[in-house]
This record gives C-alpha cells, sequence and structure tokens, in this order.
C-alpha cells in the first residue's frame, strides 16, 4: 500500500510539472533567446563592458572641458591626476579624453564594417545558396581565390591607393570581409531549402521572395547577429593594427591604434601611454567575444526545450 502511495505521488508530481509547462506563456524566438541569455553571467558583463564604453565613447569627449587636438606644453607627459585621469601624452594632449575619441572611432569602425559585411555577405550567400547553379559555381570560385590572399595584405593594398581616413578604412575592411558571412549564410541557406516547410511553401506556389524574406531569413538571422558580433573583435583589430603601422587613421583624429603607436615610444618612461589604450582594446575585444559566445548559446536551436 505504502509504494502504491509513493508511485501515485509521483505520478502527480509528473503530472503538476507537465500541467505547469502546459500553462507557461508561449515565447517568440527572441524572447527564449534573451531569457537564456540573461541566465549567462559573463555574456552580461561582455554586453555591461561595451555598453559602458560606448557610452563613454559618446558622452565623455563632450562633457570634457578639454579638446582631443588641445595641446599643453606644461602638461607634456604629465602623470594622471584629478584633472587628467589617465595623464597627458608627449604633447600635453589629455589622454582621457584621446583615448574615448578613440573608442569612439575604433567602435563605429567595427561596428559598421561587421554591419555592412553581414549584409553585404548574407545577400550573396542568399542568392547562392537558394539558387545554386552556375551564380553560385562563380561566386565560389571567386570566394576560394579571395581565401587564398591573406586579407591583411588586400586590405593594406587597399589603403594604399584610397590613402589615410576613417571611410578609406571601412572600404578596405569590407573588400575581403564579407566572404566569411557569404559562406555561412550559403550553407545555411542551402540547408533550409531542403526543409519540409520551403518545400509546402512552393508547392503551395508563394513566391520566392516571400519564402526567403519569411520562411529563410527569420531562421539564420540569429547566427547572423551571432556572427557579426564575433567578427566586431576582429575588425577592431584589424583597424588597431593597420593604425599602429602607420596606414590606418590620419592625423589629427584617433584611435586606440594610433594612440598605442604614439604610446610605444615612451614605454619605458611613460608606459601608461601605452598601457591605456591597449588596455581599452583588449578589453573591448574580450567583452566582444564574450558577448558572442552568450549570443551564440542563446539562439542555437539545439538548446531550445532543454531548459
Amino acid at each position: 500500500m505504502a509504494e502504491f502511495k509513493k508511485e501515485l505521488f509521483v505520478i502527480k508530481g509528473k503530472d503538476l510539472e507537465e500541467m505547469e509547462t502546459i500553462s507557461r506563456p508561449s515565447l517568440t524566438f527572441f524572447q527564449d533567446a534573451w531569457r537564456r541569455f540573461r541566465k549567462n553571467k559573463t555574456a552580461m558583463i561582455g554586453l555591461f563592458i561595451i555598453a559602458l564604453y560606448a557610452l563613454l565613447s559618446i558622452f565623455a569627449p563632450i562633457l570634457s572641458q578639454y579638446e582631443y587636438t588641445a595641446t599643453n606644453s606644461s602638461l607634456m607627459n604629465a602623470l594622471p591626476s584629478l584633472q587628467h585621469p589617465f595623464g597627458c601624452d608627449s604633447v600635453g594632449r589629455d589622454l582621457w579624453v584621446r583615448v574615448w575619441r578613440g573608442g569612439r572611432v575604433s567602435l563605429s569602425i567595427g561596428l559598421v564594417s561587421a554591419l555592412v559585411n553581414m549584409c553585404v555577405g548574407a545577400v550573396i550567400g542568399g542568392l547562392c545558396g537558394y539558387y545554386g547553379g552556375k551564380l553560385d559555381m562563380i561566386v565560389m570560385r571567386i570566394v576560394d581565390i579571395l581565401y587564398g590572399i591573406p586579407s591583411l595584405i588586400i586590405t593594406i593594398l587597399v589603403m594604399m591607393v584610397l590613402g589615410k581616413g576613417v571611410m578609406a578604412l571601412v572600404v578596405a575592411l569590407c573588400i575581403v570581409g564579407w566572404i566569411g558571412t557569404c559562406r555561412f549564410v550559403r550553407g545555411e541557406v542551402y540547408r533550409l531549402k531542403e526543409q519540409d516547410f520551403v518545400l509546402a511553401a512552393k508547392v503551395m506556389g508563394v513566391s520566392d521572395i516571400v519564402i526567403i524574406l519569411r520562411h529563410i531569413i527569420p531562421n539564420i538571422l540569429g547566427m547572423m547577429i551571432t556572427n557579426m558580433c564575433m567578427a566586431i573583435p576582429g575588425a577592431i583589430f584589424q583597424e588597431a593594427f593597420l593604425s599602429y603601422i602607420g596606414v590606418g587613421i590620419a592625423a589629427p583624429d584617433c584611435s586606440w591604434g594610433v594612440l598605442a603607436n604614439e604610446g610605444i615610444q615612451y614605454l619605458i618612461i611613460y608606459p601608461q601611454e601605452l598601457y591605456i589604450p591597449a588596455m581599452a582594446s583588449c578589453t573591448t575585444m574580450l567583452a566582444l567575444n564574450l558577448l558572442g559566445d552568450g549570443l551564440r548559446d542563446a539562439v542555437d536551436p539545439k538548446l531550445r526545450g532543454t531548459e
């Protein structure tokens, strides 16, 4: 009798759990992804760092009483203080303003180039994956050729032709930056177009553009956003490297790479002039990688329904 009551209790417990699961409000894909993303502490830390750096990059140069180009010979290589939290550089410019002004440039270049690469790669890869045929063959051969050439060499050559500047750097980063997104989207679209819901839509006479907009893009949008977040650190690193070697951002504008290039000359005597912009760049790339990993786990269809 006791065993029967115990089994009955277990059965009722399972029924209650099933009823609670059924009674939960239905969530959309993005609501469910946000719910799982919030549980990822490292991803939330990365999001907090990126939001903090973005706010400082926007408002710190505006609210400061110093201009990022203003020089003061009496403050050359000044150490950090209350008036100048990061100190001053070799010509007396306030490093606090210049670091966050450089953050504005670096973050903007990384975001814009990653966004453009995602859009271009998604369009080209989507067309190749959906229609296939000669278009797919020609584009993929071009992609294979570009993959055989180091992207940094192509970027430097483009910068030498276009000159220095933010727009020239964005164009140079976008010349070959779309290739990875193109191959990724092509593979996903090629897989999705063979699924039953796409085949059913074709049988019902739905046009290709409607199928792409309503059935294929929503299924890969989450992974595309994740892929873009993972691409932003690479774009920031390339910008910092190109500016460091002198072919990136032109004076009087600045970026984290420009500040690192200026600070390396005084590494032994005034190491903070190099360490501060380098630390800002490194923590930004780390935070973006944490954010990208969290988004990848949040939008992974294999994890849906496992919690």
